[in-house]
């Protein structure tokens, strides 16, 4: 059910982070999605590893409030990779979720939960096509 699960840094700007992940450790910019005249996400792969990176302000336009009322210092937030949305919904049944089911721009169906000790997940959900 679970295919990989991959940290969300939440930074302040994207651009300062890239020459130590890029230029000292060889990681590929793979995707970037811009923020007025910055990058407000990007994704960055090497050897199977994978890590996203988002600003404060492209977090709070994409989930607002109801996720995160200030921006997280102490905790990264985690992307899980599922292949049934549905059974994993079923499981999260009286935890605290925070956004039950959303469609995003990039092709995902997700969920996005509290779990206990505070950390946000999203499970989400890939159409098959798009694999």
């Amino acid at each position: 059910m679970f295919r990989k699960a991959t940290p969300v840094m939440i930074v302040e700007r994207i651009e300062p982070v890239l020459p130590f992940w890029v230029d000292r450790l060889g990681f590929t910019r793979t995707v970037e999605v811009p923020e007025d005249d910055h990058l407000g996400f990007a994704i960055l792969v090497k050897d199977g590893v994978e890590l996203m990176f988002q600003t404060w302000t492209s977090v709070q336009a994409d989930a607002g409030p109801s996720v995160w009322r200030a921006q997280p210092r102490d905790h990264t937030p985690l992307f899980v990779e599922v292949t049934d949305l549905a059974a994993v919904q079923r499981a999260l049944a009286g935890s605290d979720v925070l956004i039950p089911e959303r469609k995003t721009f990039y092709g995902s169906t997700e969920t996005v939960v509290r779990v206990p000790g505070g950390q946000v997940v999203t499970f989400a959900q890939f159409p098959e096509a798009a694999r």
